[in-house]
């Protein structure tokens, strides 16, 4: 079974600045130990390029434009307290995003089975037309979309391991009936989002919120019920 992992070095030029939580290394840790194995099923690959109007079936043309130009020509700009862009992070945006599609693409055209895609910024905080929690477009959303749009499928499920809540994922498709999004996150915590109560429109929402600390064996447990459910 081949596994591709897909990134680019384009991450290590989304210079967020000094002590910024969100940095380089995050991914360069990943890159570093995929690097050490000597695994023959493993593809290397880089991400695809993609027109806009895959981005616009996630996020709207004016959230779109007012991403393009908030990227400056030196220094920093920020997209909210703290999502920060420079001169550098327009091209790892897309190779984040364009690592989705290429991963998508991939599976379905039976090269691999399956991918990991080793990218930054991240995506799950970022909202329809807002950026937030260092995430500019959502990644992950988007790749939904086009399963559904170029694939033709009826449902996609997304499931999201963080401490933190997806608010971005679930503000996308809080009224998509063919989205299924699960989350399990600590809560209450940042960002504020992710109670049981918000289930979507069509009950396709289910957070799992989990106090801190909670046990392997616990979390663990949360996904057994989701699956015998």
């Amino acid at each position: 079974m081949k596994t591709a992992l897909i990134t680019s070095d384009t991450y290590k030029n989304h210079n967020t600045g000094d002590g910024h939580p969100e940095k380089i290394d995050r991914v360069t840790a990943v890159i570093d130990n995929f690097k050490k194995l000597d695994n023959k099923n493993l593809i290397w690959k880089k991400p695809s390029k993609f027109e806009k109007s895959i981005l616009i079936k996630t996020h709207s043309s004016e959230y779109i434009d007012h991403v393009d130009r908030s990227y400056p020509q030196n220094g920093f700009n920020f997209l909210d307290g703290d999502t920060v862009v420079s001169p550098g992070s327009k091209e790892a945006t897309m190779d984040a995003v364009g690592s989705i599609i290429a991963a998508i693409d991939g599976v379905e055209e039976k090269e691999f089975k399956n991918a990991f895609c080793a990218v930054r910024p991240p995506g799950h905080h970022a909202e329809k037309e807002k950026a937030m929690g260092f995430c500019i477009y959502n990644n992950v959303a988007v790749g939904a979309n086009y399963l559904i749009e170029k694939y033709g499928y009826k449902k996609v499920a997304i499931i999201d391991f963080d401490v933190h809540h997806g608010n971005g994922t679930q503000d996308i498709f809080f009224n998509n009936e063919k989205v299924l999004y699960i989350s399990t996150h600590q809560f209450p915590y940042y960002p504020g989002s992710g109670s049981e109560k918000e289930i979507g429109k069509f009950n396709n929402i289910l957070n799992i919120p989990l106090e801190a600390g909670t046990s392997a064996r616990k979390y663990l447990n949360a996904y057994e019920l989701v699956l015998k459910n």
